[in-house]
């Protein structure tokens, strides 16, 4: 088949769904698909010719997309000229220009297109954030509502995603398919992973890393992380927090504000964003995975966590909480400092062997559960199935 993976940023600094487009797009190809990928960045963006590198697929950067949405005049005529290329257009995410020029774009090409919200349905964000729900409600009937109702198919990664999806907005009508999510396997040499790690952080050496890899955004209640450390922290005092990830300077001082007020900022080392060796590192060399979010989609961290034996600490609103707790892959609690601290309490409480025990289950987890390869079969299975039999096709009269 033919497939265009379709996103606002190819950036890794946007987190998960950057990433997902990446391992999706490579495990399409690897099975004989040809597969490209289409952006708002700009041609020039300095982290396309990295992420080129290591990407041997077509990559369309129409931008630069003017401010967050993204607006550009040049990705319509693009769709126009180049969809019909393809078997399947795949939308990823939503509430940026790509997922609108999509619709205007495809609708009328009998070019069918599907929908990865990657969370953004979630009701979350319209009880943070009523101002901007109620920015967006303004515009939703004629643009996202669209998107979604005229799309093939809406693929939500869990049935969590699916179920919540409904409660954001009254006008919703949407074809739903549950597509499982997934990563790759992590590159098989630890040794040299660890290694690069403890050369640029030796002062970790020896300590029971907890570790936060992401986008440090506060809907990832990285405060509550601070603070529930803060409070084992006494009883523990081989414990160290990592937090890994961008963020904006003023979550970022006010986090850092949060460890000096705690009394652990010498024990919280901040390292930005790691890549390549230093990731997989961080990963290897740490005692868990903490993610107390306050909404959590999927997770690719998580996931890649698993991946590499790392049992995870996360709170019941990251959308696979309840594969981990049935797989005993992690601890699970409310995403409150509370909960998280009942996590950390209860996971330094493990005596090594049960810990051990839980390390071969999270990897297990990842295996039987989030592999990439699990995730391709699946999708494949819904494009292969409706390019046989397309009982409708994108803008049908009786679709408007």
């Amino acid at each position: 088949m033919r497939i265009l993976h379709l996103t606002a940023t190819l950036d890794p600094r946007a987190g998960g769904p950057a990433e997902g487009v990446r391992q999706s797009a490579l495990a399409l190809a690897a099975l004989g698909h040809r597969v490209e990928t289409a952006s708002l960045d700009a041609p020039d963006a300095p982290f396309l010719a990295a992420f080129r590198a290591d990407f041997p697929l077509p990559v369309a950067a129409l931008g630069p997309g003017q401010g967050k949405y993204g607006r550009t005049p040049h990705v319509v005529p693009w769709l126009r000229e180049h969809g019909p290329r393809f078997d399947a257009v795949i939308v990823n995410g939503l509430w940026q220009y790509h997922s609108f020029s999509a619709w205007q774009a495809l609708r009328g090409l009998g070019v069918r297109y599907y929908v990865f919200p990657h969370g953004m349905l979630d009701p979350w964000f319209k009880r943070t954030y009523p101002l901007k729900h109620l920015k967006k409600w303004l515009y939703w009937p004629w643009a996202e509502y669209r998107v979604l109702r005229d799309a093939q198919a809406v693929l939500f990664t869990t049935e969590e995603e699916r179920v919540l999806a409904r409660r954001s907005f009254w006008l919703y009508r949407a074809r739903e398919q549950v597509v499982s999510y997934g990563t790759g396997k992590p590159p098989a040499d630890m040794a040299r992973h660890l290694e690069a790690f403890r050369a640029a952080y030796p002062e970790l050496v020896g300590k029971r890393i907890l570790l936060f890899l992401g986008r440090i955004h506060p809907k990832k209640g990285c405060d509550l992380l601070v603070q529930a450390f803060a409070a084992i922290a006494r009883d523990v005092p081989e414990a160290h927090l990592v937090f890994a990830g961008p963020g904006e300077d003023q979550v970022m001082a006010e986090l850092r504000a949060v460890a000096a007020r705690e009394g652990v900022d010498a024990r919280v080392t901040w390292t930005g964003m790691l890549e390549g060796d230093l990731k997989w590192g961080a990963f290897r060399a740490s005692d868990a995975f903490a993610l107390p979010s306050h909404q959590e989609n999927f997770g690719i961290a998580v996931v890649e966590a698993l991946a590499c034996g790392l049992p995870v600490l996360i709170s019941d609103k990251v959308n696979i909480w309840r594969e981990v707790a049935a797989d005993g892959a992690g601890l699970v609690a409310p995403d409150t400092v509370e909960g998280a601290t009942r996590n950390l309490r209860r996971w330094f409480a493990l005596d090594e062997a049960e810990r051990a025990k839980m390390r071969a289950r999270a990897e297990g987890t990842f295996r039987t559960r989030f592999t990439v390869d699990a995730h391709t079969q699946q999708l494949l299975a819904v494009l292969e199935r409706d390019a046989v039999h397309n009982p409708y096709s994108v803008g049908h009269p009786s679709m408007i």
